[in-house]
């Protein structure tokens, strides 16, 4: 059986090449690739995953596909029925929309796989599908999410979680923390890092000069002149002032029940929003199965589909494809605005 070191890195790329992870094989993710596998593309997408399968949840669809084992040395666009592969066999058969604890490991193993093969430059972005985060801790194995898990797997200290649609980008001061342990985790030296890693990938990922950052407050109002809370003046004020000061384009703390508008996102490259539920359900409701998951910081360019398994619908045939276009969208951008800024 070819390993992953059978698929070296060709130095004559013409090609983006995009590494995907389907995600929990019981879920959509599997259906997605398919679905959009039926389309042409000018590039090459090659998925993680077991070509067995992929055969059978294609089967279930009424999809035509043609599995090809991949190989470095033949570049060629995907789609139009043809999806190319990198195989992972898994433990035990999947059933579509049916969770099994013993597959767990394989959603690991594709997920290590695919980042060794991007740090090894093999691929130029990471596109993640969903996984069940419940079924992974089930089986054993520590695990609060991609975002998280990629950052220990590429020894990457702080990276910065980030959604975006056509029309606005959120990123997270925390991300998967109870409401209990936010308030503790809002620091100086925390907001710091992740302030200078937005700034840093929307300069050099997404080619943005002097991007502008909107900052949310922590508490109602903004903490209210320290009536609602101190937060604000203690912690995040004088933060801000200091970055400014060392030349980031910052504006806040705003009132998050405010900051949202159309005026002030017009004037915004992104918002950073104090925790996951302050930021993130305005962006779903505005785009949600449009929007795409971007992990800042690491040494490799990852993004995602922006929603879950949804194991009612896997083998249905009535998955989007939305969100995993536009992950493939903004994986592509990012790709040329890293390539011209080097």
């Amino acid at each position: 059986m070819n390993t992953l070191s059978s698929y070296g890195f060709t130095a004559l790329k013409k090609l983006d090449t995009l590494a995907v992870t389907p995600g929990e094989p019981a879920g959509i993710g599997p259906d997605l690739c398919i679905e959009y596998a039926q389309q042409p593309h000018d590039f090459q997408m090659v998925l993680l995953a077991d070509p067995n399968m992929l055969d059978e949840r294609a089967r279930l669809l009424d999809k035509a596909i043609n599995l090809v084992q991949y190989d470095a040395h033949t570049l060629q666009a995907s789609g139009s029925g043809t999806l190319y592969y990198i195989p992972v066999p898994l433990p035990e058969k999947a059933v579509a929309g049916s969770l099994n604890v013993n597959n767990a490991p394989y959603i690991l193993k594709t997920l290590d796989m695919a980042v060794q093969a991007c740090l090894n430059n093999s691929f130029d972005a990471l596109i993640t599908g969903p996984v069940h985060k419940g079924i992974i801790n089930e089986a054993g194995f520590p695990f609060t999410g991609h975002t998280e898990y990629l950052a220990e797997k590429t020894s990457t200290e702080k990276v910065v979680m980030m959604l975006a649609t056509d029309k606005m980008r959120v990123a997270l001061a925390t991300t998967h923390l109870p409401l209990k342990d936010i308030a503790q985790a809002i620091t100086s030296e925390n907001l710091r890092q992740v302030l200078t890693i937005l700034d840093h990938d929307l300069k050099t990922k997404f080619g943005l000069n002097h991007p502008h950052i909107m900052i949310c407050g922590l508490n109602p109002h903004a903490g209210e002149g320290g009536h609602l809370g101190m937060e604000e003046l203690d912690i995040i004020i004088p933060l801000i002032e200091q970055l400014k000061a060392e030349g980031l384009n910052l504006t806040g703390p705003l009132p998050a029940d405010t900051l949202f508008s159309e005026k002030n996102l017009a004037q915004a490259d992104a918002v950073l929003a104090m925790y996951h539920d302050q930021g993130l359900p305005v962006l779903k409701y505005q785009g949600f199965g449009k929007a795409v998951n971007v992990t800042l910081g690491l040494p490799i360019i990852r993004t995602s589909v922006d929603h879950g398994t949804a194991l009612d619908l896997a083998g249905t045939g009535q998955a989007s494809t939305g969100s995993l276009d536009y992950a493939v969208q903004i994986a592509r951008q990012m790709i040329k605005a890293a390539h011209n800024c080097n």
